[in-house]
């Protein structure tokens, strides 16, 4: 398959392009310093930027898949669906964030007292993006959240799968890597199980 990954430079876009070039798919991964993309005959980097539309319709149009790793912060749910739903791309997969899992039935991570209040902004523009994406019905979309501590680290290959709740293990911990959440993801990808929806990845 053809892949365009809007902020395929990040930390978690680079995770996906990596995983999708080892199983033997094409990535172009689009961002504002396209250099920092990794190096693989499978990968082609590509300047894009959520605040040129039309430029970032061009760049995506003619692939099986997008796939949105940008920051919330950095665009509206409006636009970057405008964005794929003009270029004709028929599934669009968001990297989501953890906050608007819930703890409890109704009880949201992002308020709980101890999260983070410099991660508030950004989870709640999360969960803004999502609740926007279950309006949308003309598009195949997919929004999959990591658990709470998303961070650089191993690809293990194992994980469990979850719907709207936060995962813990058995101390309480809620974590993924970046590594295998690209595992999840590409899964999804491959074999499309969450269609207009969203799931939860966690150990």
């Amino acid at each position: 398959m053809k892949v365009a990954i809007i902020g395929g430079t990040g930390r978690a876009g680079t995770e996906i392009s990596a995983e999708l070039a080892r199983r033997g798919h094409r990535v172009t991964a689009i961002a504002r310093h396209p250099e920092k993309a990794i190096e693989d005959a499978q990968v082609t980097a590509v300047q894009g930027d959520v605040n040129d539309p039309a430029a970032l319709v061009e760049a995506i149009r003619g692939h099986d898949v997008v796939v949105s790793a940008v920051m919330f912060s950095d665009t509206d749910p409006e636009s970057l669906v405008g964005v794929v739903r003009d270029s004709g791309v028929p599934r669009y997969l968001v990297v989501g964030g953890a906050g608007s899992l819930e703890v409890a039935p109704g009880v949201p991570l992002i308020t709980t007292p101890d999260f983070p209040e410099v991660a508030k902004v950004e989870a709640g523009k999360g969960a803004v993006f999502l609740d926007y994406l279950r309006g949308v019905d003309d598009i195949n979309w997919t929004f999959l959240s990591p658990s709470a501590y998303f961070f650089v680290g191993d690809r293990k290959g194992s994980f469990r799968i979850g719907k709207d709740q936060l995962l813990v293990d058995g101390e309480g911990n809620s974590s993924i890597s970046y590594a295998d959440y690209a595992i999840a993801l590409v899964d999804e990808i491959e074999t499309p199980q969450h269609s207009r929806g969203r799931f939860t990845v966690g150990y």
